[in-house]
């Protein structure tokens, strides 16, 4: 935690939750990454204009941040660009078969208190935790 920064934390939490809110009650969708993204897929009209602006926003949003404050932050993958696929496709898998990811469970599904969501997320910071564990001390990644 050598880059422990609390109020920008507490500030940007609080931006999601504002944002996810908003989604919820202005539109009656879900701020779930993958299911916005998968949703994509195949393409339905009327259907897209949001879609492509959420996600577009997420990518801005990080170019924004870099333009604003000046920071470049860089990104390095000590496993290799094999684990970093598989890992892909498993969340990817990982998110289907569990009817959403992190971000739609976690952020919408705790707040409108969803007992499956709940669960999920839970689940998901148990095998997060384990994969930590098993890649760092059992394979030695």
């Amino acid at each position: 935690m050598e880059n422990f920064t609390p109020v920008s934390a507490i500030i940007g939490g609080a931006m999601i939750g504002v944002a996810s809110s908003m989604l919820l009650v202005l539109s009656g969708r879900l701020a779930g990454i993958s299911g916005i993204l998968a949703g994509l897929l195949p393409p339905r009209r009327g259907d897209m204009d949001w879609r492509i602006l959420f996600i577009g926003g997420l990518l801005l949003g990080a170019v924004a941040y870099q333009v604003f404050a000046g920071e470049v932050y860089e990104v390095s993958f000590s496993l290799g660009w094999p684990a970093i696929v598989i890992g892909g496709l498993l969340t990817g898998i990982g998110t289907r078969v569990g009817s959403g990811c992190t971000s739609g469970h976690g952020v919408c599904g705790l707040g409108r208190l969803s007992p499956r969501s709940t669960a999920a997320t839970i689940t998901f910071i148990v095998a997060g935790g384990l994969t930590v564990f098993v890649v760092r001390h059992v394979v030695g990644g």
